[in-house]
């Protein structure tokens, strides 16, 4: 059985804040942990305006706590992000996230993060990063 407790792992190398500004996340389960996914808390700063493109990973998000909205960029679609919301990135889908306010995302990623990932030029994540 794994227990972990967020505010420790805030507490830890587990807490990655990028390079730009835009957000943080604690990784709370991640490849070495051998569940197949990993599962992140994310913060988006408020007035964060990025893209992204996964395109070695799969993720889905809830939003925990704020409101923003995420644009799927091949059909220009905007979606309202608040409390209770999921979106998927199913497809692998070039999208911006905008965060009105600061929000609060529960992430799973698959395949699994090793934990110091950061976005690439390119938006995504490498498949093989450094672990925490």
């Amino acid at each position: 059985m794994i227990v972990r407790q967020l505010q420790d792992a805030k507490e830890s190398a587990r807490r990655i804040v990028s390079p730009d500004g835009n957000w943080e996340s604690t990784r709370m389960l991640l490849k070495d942990d051998g569940m197949g996914f990993s599962f992140h808390i994310t913060t988006i700063y408020k007035d964060a305006d990025f893209q992204m493109h996964y395109q070695n990973h799969l993720e889905s998000v809830y939003c925990v706590s704020g409101c923003g909205e995420v644009e799927t960029l091949a059909d220009g679609k905007r979606y309202p992000i608040s409390p209770g919301t999921l979106y998927v990135l199913n497809k692998n889908d070039k999208h911006v996230l905008r965060a009105f306010e600061e929000m609060e995302m529960a992430c799973v990623f698959n395949p699994p993060l090793n934990g110091k990932e950061v976005h690439n030029a390119e938006g995504a994540y490498e498949l093989e990063a450094e672990t925490v």
